[in-house]
């Protein structure tokens, strides 16, 4: 027995390390930048005096007040669990510093642990944590929450329980996730920041996955004051909001009342910018911001416009391939039409010149792969999966053509129509056409006069080559509706890129999202080689193998041409009314609404 006591006793004192102590953030790669003893985050004013009131305003409507449901996904009211807002009435177990590019901080847990493998992770709630209600926050209201979104929940919310083996309460505050092989580094991370935590004892679980109008109870900073469906609704400051210490919350949620606005058009929304009714207006339309704004208010200095630079990944905004259309499933197919869009002519004549084009999911980081040759480590990861990457997108020098501005560059429709042959089209009478004689002819979806321009843009310099392509403007119901469930051909997309991109990136490309209603698998993608670049990702252990891996995923994505990439600003403009206070210090992601305030209160 003692020998066996000796052998147990060694064999722990030789294991990697088990059990980390309890830390007040968690990072992806690395160490949190802040210290544990931290009073704030950089980017707010921690002298802020709150008070008054703010107006967003949105385009859209809403008729429901859960956000975690797959009937109401896209109609939900805005606030409710939003990062653009912020989250009013719910919270996750840790937030996210803007400031890095992937670590976490205490929220409603007050300390993370886990081991050096994560093969779990122990969230230790903070004993203040409070339900709108007064009812403490506890462990069973997380494992409460995880087990009801798993039953009755949307994506991705519904999904994360199929990486936890074990969910437990430890002690009295604590629970701890035991993760299984469907796990990886930043499931912790995903765990925390982006899964909210709903009162066991307030939710109807019979009722939970239907539409409701009904306030909830939450533990967030705010309370829902009045609902008019579909045009209005204003959330009033809690008084006895746990969190408004705690260091990660110190500097926002800084109005009394917080309005949103809903309108049916953009320009009705501008419309009422102007004249007071709303108090912020994110622009994003060159021409718009450079000619729109010559009013008495913006004029008088009453209004002011804020170009922000946030340090980030341009991401990528373009048409996207449904590649369950089998007119699409040929990637020389979706190259040849790639090409056809003439970006150059849409700059000039509909943008000013103000863009530049997307060549990268990743463009202006170190992530990207424009520039730079695949690495000997890069090549260890993809192994033979390199053979199927376009050499030029490999060595980094792969570019989209640059055109003659004409919309119809003859060099540039050459490279397309020869594309096309190899796919098995060839041009009869004017018009493209596949071996039996059909039309190559599709339809583009579109939600706004904005994206209706592009597309008709795109559908003239298609013509040129015999192929049809039909443009449909739907409403926002419409739109919704039809994306959810994949019912369109092309559609106009953006995906946002990070300096941490994760898990994200399964249900935008993942095989298991392709057919999941509600994924952000528009493209309709399910290829091994996109799954292994993903794993690659998920499982990098160092910052080195981590750019590695994306820039492989990188180089994949491009070479397989799902978008038709269009452009990027590099910067995010904000018209504000003067009484709209912000933080002079901007984080890495750029602005943060929740950490502005009502200057006439100060």
């Amino acid at each position: 027995m003692r020998r066996l006591i000796i052998a147990a006793l060694t064999s722990l004192a030789l294991a990697p390390w088990l059990h980390a102590a309890p830390m007040h953030g968690i990072a992806m790669h690395g160490e949190p930048a802040l210290p544990a003893d931290y009073r704030h985050f950089s980017y707010v004013n921690p002298d802020v005096k709150k008070g008054g009131k703010i107006t967003y305003g949105v385009v859209g409507t809403f008729d429901n007040l859960n956000p975690f449901i797959l009937k109401s996904m896209r109609t939900t009211a805005r606030g409710m669990w939003d990062p653009q807002f912020g989250s009013m009435m719910f919270e996750s177990l840790m937030t996210r510093s803007a400031d890095e590019p992937f670590s976490l901080y205490g929220l409603l847990a007050e300390t993370v642990e886990w081991d050096d493998a994560r093969s779990f992770a122990q969230f230790n709630l903070n004993p203040k944590a409070r339900w709108s209600d007064g009812q403490p926050v506890t462990p069973e209201d997380v494992i409460f929450t995880f087990e009801l979104l798993r039953d009755k929940g949307r994506l991705p919310f519904n999904r994360r329980m199929e990486s936890i083996a074990r969910l437990e309460k430890i002690g009295d505050h604590g629970v701890r996730f035991t993760f299984n092989d469907k796990a990886d580094r930043e499931t912790p991370l995903i765990i925390a920041a982006y899964m909210p935590v709903l009162p066991k004892h307030a939710v109807d679980v019979e009722r939970f996955d239907q539409s409701s109008l009904s306030p909830p109870v939450g533990s967030g900073p705010y309370r829902i004051k009045s609902v008019a469906p579909g045009e209005r609704i204003v959330y009033v400051r809690d008084p006895d909001y746990w969190g408004k210490d705690i260091p990660s919350k110190v500097g926002f949620d800084n109005y009394d009342e917080i309005a949103v606005e809903y309108f049916l058009q953009e320009n009705t929304l501008f419309e009422a910018f102007k004249k007071g009714e709303i108090d912020l207006y994110l622009d994003g339309n060159p021409g718009h911001w450079n000619r729109a704004y010559n009013f008495p208010a913006a004029t008088s200095g009453a209004i002011v416009k804020d170009v922000f630079k946030p340090r980030l990944p341009t991401g990528m905004l373009g048409f996207v391939f449904n590649t369950r259309r089998p007119y699409f499933a040929d990637a020389r197919v979706r190259e040849g039409l790639s090409l056809v869009f003439d970006f150059e002519w849409a700059n000039r004549n509909l943008f000013e010149n103000a863009y530049t084009r997307t060549q990268s999911y990743w463009q202006n980081s170190d992530l990207s792969y424009l520039g730079v040759p695949a690495s000997p480590l890069e090549r260890e990861m993809m192994g033979d999966i390199a053979d199927r990457i376009d050499p030029a997108v490999l060595d980094g020098t792969y570019r989209m053509p640059v055109t003659d501005g004409s919309g119809r560059d003859r060099a540039v429709l050459k490279q397309a129509v020869d594309l096309l042959k190899q796919a098995g089209y060839s041009i009869k009478d004017g018009i493209m056409v596949d071996a039996d004689g059909r039309q190559l002819a599709f339809e583009v979806m579109t939600q706004n006069a904005d994206q209706e321009k592009l597309a008709l843009a795109y559908q003239r310099s298609l013509r040129a080559l015999g192929i049809a392509l039909s443009v449909r403007t739907v409403d926002d119901s419409q739109f919704q509706s039809r994306t959810i469930s994949f019912n369109f051909d092309m559609v106009m997309k953006s995906f946002t890129s990070s300096l941490s991109p994760g898990i994200e990136q399964v249900s935008r490309w993942g095989s298991q999202a392709r057919d999941r209603q509600g994924s952000e698998n528009y493209a309709g993608t399910a290829d091994p080689d996109l799954d292994r670049l993903i794993a690659n990702m998920l499982g990098a252990r160092t910052a080195e193998t981590f750019q590695a891996a994306v820039r492989s995923f990188d180089r994949m994505l491009i070479s397989r041409h799902y978008f038709v990439p269009l452009y990027h600003l590099g910067q995010q403009w904000v018209a504000r009314h003067r009484r709209i206070g912000r933080p002079e210090t901007l984080p890495l992601y750029g602005y943060q609404l929740p950490t502005w305030w009502d200057a006439r209160v100060q």
